[in-house]
């Protein structure tokens, strides 16, 4: 298959999380990605474990966002170690960074600095609240920004309630949106450069786009003055929405129009209440929320829940299971897409990830290269990209390259 971002590179200066899984995408999308990672540490998350994969030492972390990569191993407070960037921006399309606003301007490795040396340089920078602005200088971390930016005040249960209080979303949304958000952005880029030859600096931040996905709760605020509260596992503005108990475990009503409460009603044996003004709408349903879902609890916890992910699918009314993890894995419908992968890892055998969930003409566009080890491309890329460079320094490639390994520049 001959991908979409085929004949694009990126060098990849991001770490952690939001950085890493803009440029997984982009890589999976067929963009040659170069990640460029200290010598010693790598990216922070190899350590972020356990689990571990087998012997390697890189966490499960790492590795559920850095899939088709080359792993350049440089150490940028180095100056030879800048120069070998610098050399091989030239020869790529984006650079991707998520360092402190100013970070790398001392390493020479700024948009202003590396613009001078590829003029159409795209260059997209994710920080935690953004180049300008009174936050500009703190560091942003997922969990912070889940707070600051307002989804922990609508996620958990109302603190009226037993166990009320802010919850944190379970995987970290806010840098997996920024990276979407980036990656997204980055394609926007190529495209306005393709037809005006000029590229970009891409300001992304975390609490921007953490305050951009408050979606329909940001505007029920907007239009009403009302600051939305936490509601468990309810919806604002529709009912009903939410987990209910069974006689054996839970399940997910998620009723969208009357018709379907109309029909969910009907299956559960109390029809009139479809017919009940108070509820045979759903802005009323809305309206009376606390007089109608203590009844619906009664009906639904008097049946086990395979009676009503059964009796409910086969009405069109949209229920579900609250799966485990496992159970997600196990699902015939996640197998059947293949959303499992597994690919050859030199040192472990296999490693078994998550897929891109993108098909284009009904085929995944997962790349077929494993997250790699620490400096595993180093010479190869170096080599491939920057062949002037190192024989001009030093009569003989390999020399060159092994001088700047015993200086702790490259490994």
């Amino acid at each position: 298959m001959n991908k979409p971002l085929s004949g694009i590179r990126v060098l990849d200066l991001s770490r952690i999380l939001a950085g890493p899984w803009c440029s997984q995408h982009l890589a999976d999308m067929g963009a040659e990605v170069i990640k460029i990672e200290h010598p010693e540490r790598g990216d922070d998350t190899r350590g972020w474990g356990p689990p571990f994969l087998g012997d390697t030492g890189d966490a499960a972390y790492y590795l559920c966002a850095n899939r088709g990569k080359q792993s350049v191993a440089i150490d940028i407070a180095q100056l030879e170690g800048q120069a070998l960037v610098r050399d091989l921006v030239k020869n790529c399309d984006v650079v991707l960074e998520n360092f402190k606003v100013g970070g790398l301007k001392r390493y020479g490795l700024d948009y202003e600095s590396l613009k001078s040396v590829k003029p159409d340089l795209i260059y997209c920078s994710i920080t935690g609240f953004g180049q300008d602005g009174p936050y500009a200088k703190r560091a942003g971390y997922d969990f912070l920004l889940q707070g600051m930016g307002g989804l922990m005040g609508i996620t958990g249960k109302p603190d009226s309630e037993p166990g009320g209080g802010p919850v944190k979303v379970g995987v970290a949304v806010v840098d997996l949106f920024t990276g979407m958000y980036a990656a997204t952005s980055i394609l926007s880029a190529l495209i306005g450069r393709d037809r005006t030859g000029e590229g970009a600096w891409i300001d992304v931040s975390l609490l921007d786009v953490q305050v951009g996905v408050l979606a329909n709760q940001a505007l029920n605020y907007l239009t009403s003055g009302q600051s939305p509260g936490r509601l468990g596992n309810s919806h604002p503005n529709i009912v009903p929405y939410q987990a209910f108990a069974t006689a054996d475990g839970h399940i997910i009503l998620a009723v969208g129009n009357d018709t379907q409460f109309q029909r969910f009603c009907a299956v559960a044996g109390s029809p009139e209440l479809a017919q009940d003004q108070r509820f045979s709408t759903n802005r009323s349903r809305v309206e009376n929320r606390t007089l109608l879902v203590p009844q619906i609890e009664e009906l639904i916890k008097s049946k086990p829940s395979q009676f009503w992910l059964s009796e409910l699918e086969c009405e069109s009314v949209p229920c579900g299971p609250i799966n485990s993890i496992e159970q997600v894995f196990s699902d015939p419908q996640v197998q059947h897409r293949g959303m499992k992968l597994n690919l050859p890892h030199a040192e472990a055998g296999e490693v078994s990830l998550v897929s891109n969930p993108v098909r284009f003409d009904n085929l995944h566009v997962n790349s077929d290269l494993p997250p790699p080890q620490l400096g595993e491309h180093t010479r190869e890329v170096l080599e491939r990209l920057l062949p002037e460079r190192t024989e001009r320094l030093l009569p003989k490639r390999k020399e060159q390259l092994d001088t700047l390994e015993a200086k702790g520049v490259i490994r």
